[in-house]
C-alpha cells in the first residue's frame, strides 16, 4: 500500500482500534467540540492563525492565504515532530484527520508518510466521521437488548447502574456521558457539560462496545439531559424496552439525595437559585418556603418536601407515559442504600437476565 493512504469514515469507525495513535490536527477550539474518541490534539493551526489565514484567504488574497498558512502549518508540524512524534518506531501506525481531510491532515500525513510512518488519512475529514457517527447512532440501538432502571428521584438508579457495571453487566450510563443528574438540581459545577456533538461521539463510543447477546442497562431517562439532548432512535429503542423498578424507603431517598448533592448543601445561593427555576410549577409562596428551608439549613425536610410535592408526581407522570414496559416492571424492593444492598439488587437482576 503507498501511503499516507486514505481511509473512508465508515470504515475508519471500524478500525479505530487498529491505529497505534490518532491524531486531531484541528484547532483546539475544534477539538474542544467534538473529536474522534482517543485523539489527541496536535494542531497545524492554533485558533488564532486559523482565523488570520481564513480571514485573510476570503478578503485579500487566496494565494497570500496559502503561503502564510504552508509556513505556519510547517512550523507547526515540526515542534510536533519534536516534542511528541520523535522517539515513535518506524512501525508506528498514525491515523490523522482535520476538518475536510484536506490541507491541514494532507500536509502532515504527506510528512509522515515521506519518514517511512504507514500513515492513514481520514477521507473526508471531521465532516465524513460525524455524519458516519450520526448513520450509526441511527441504527445500532434497535440491534441492543436494554433493561431501563425505574424508580423516582434518590432511588438510587445511579448508584445501582455503577454496581452493575462493577459486576461485569453491559451498562449504558446517560448521566454520566452527559455529565448532569437530569433534574433542575442535576447540574455538576466541577464537571460541565459537554456539547452535543461530543455528547454523541461518547453514545456511539459506548454502544459500539456492547455485545448485541447481552443485556444493556440504562436509567429511564427523559429526552434531554440537563442542556443535552438524547438521540431520538436511541430514546425510542429505549422507551419500548422491557423495565425494572427500585422501591426505596422515602427516609433513605432523602439520604441518599443529600449525599449525592453536597454542594448544593454548601452553596445556598446556588439552591436558591434553582429552585427559583420552579416558581411557575408551584409559585412564589412555596418556593420562598422552600428557599427559606434552605436559608436555615433545614436540607432533609427541604429534600422531603421536594420529593413530595415536585419530583415523585412529575417522575410517574412522565414515566407511565413514556415508558411502555413500566406498568409491568419487575420491583426491585431495597432496605438500605448500602454498598451490600446495591449489591443484592445487581445479583437479583443478572441472575434474571
Amino acid at each position: 500500500m503507498k501511503y499516507p493512504a486514505l481511509l473512508p469514515a465508515a470504515q475508519a469507525l471500524a478500525e479505530l482500534d487498529t491505529f497505534d495513535s490518532i491524531i486531531d490536527v484541528r484547532s483546539p477550539a475544534e477539538y474542544a467540540l467534538d473529536h474522534i474518541p482517543g485523539a489527541i490534539n496536535c494542531p497545524v493551526l492554533d485558533d488564532s492563525e486559523r482565523i488570520l489565514v481564513g480571514t485573510m484567504y476570503k478578503q485579500q488574497n487566496p494565494f497570500e492565504a496559502r503561503k502564510l498558512g504552508a509556513a505556519l502549518v510547517a512550523r507547526n508540524i515540526a515542534h510536533h515532530l519534536e516534542q511528541q512524534i520523535q522517539a515513535m518506531p518506524k512501525q508506528w501506525k498514525p491515523f490523522i484527520y482535520c476538518w475536510r481531510g484536506g490541507n491541514r491532515s494532507g500536509s502532515m500525513a504527506l510528512i509522515f508518510a515521506k519518514i517511512g510512518w504507514p500513515v492513514m488519512q481520514l477521507e473526508g475529514g471531521y465532516k465524513a466521521y460525524r455524519h458516519a457517527v450520526m448513520h450509526v447512532l441511527d441504527q445500532l440501538p434497535v440491534s441492543l437488548q436494554f433493561r431501563v432502571i425505574c424508580g423516582t428521584t434518590g432511588s438510587g438508579k445511579s448508584r445501582l447502574l455503577q454496581t452493575l457495571q462493577q459486576a461485569g453487566a453491559q451498562v449504558l450510563d446517560l448521566e454520566r456521558l452527559a455529565a448532569h443528574r437530569g433534574s433542575v438540581l442535576g447540574s455538576m459545577p466541577l464537571n460541565p457539560q459537554p456539547s452535543q456533538k461530543l455528547f454523541e461521539t461518547r453514545l456511539w463510543d459506548a454502544l459500539r462496545g456492547f455485545s448485541s447477546s447481552r443485556v444493556v442497562y440504562v436509567e429511564s431517562e427523559s429526552k434531554k439531559i440537563g442542556d443535552l439532548r438524547v438521540p431520538d432512535a436511541l430514546m425510542d429503542r429505549i422507551r419500548q424496552s422491557p423495565c425494572v423498578s427500585i422501591a426505596l424507603p422515602t427516609e433513605c431517598r432523602v439520604k441518599l439525595l443529600l449525599d449525592d448533592y453536597p454542594h448544593l448543601m454548601s452553596d445556598t445561593a446556588l439552591l436558591k437559585t434553582q429552585l427559583s427555576h420552579l416558581t411557575q410549577l408551584h409559585g412564589k409562596e412555596k418556593i420562598h418556603h422552600w428557599q427559606t428551608l434552605a436559608d436555615t439549613g433545614e436540607f432533609a425536610a427541604l429534600v422531603e418536601t421536594l420529593l413530595v410535592a415536585h419530583y415523585d408526581p412529575a417522575y410517574l407522570r412522565s414515566i407511565e407515559n413514556n415508558f411502555s414496559g413500566y406498568l409491568n416492571a419487575k420491583v426491585i424492593p431495597m432496605r438500605g442504600i448500602e454498598e451490600s444492598d446495591f449489591s443484592a439488587a445487581a445479583q437479583t437482576l443478572i441472575a434474571d437476565e
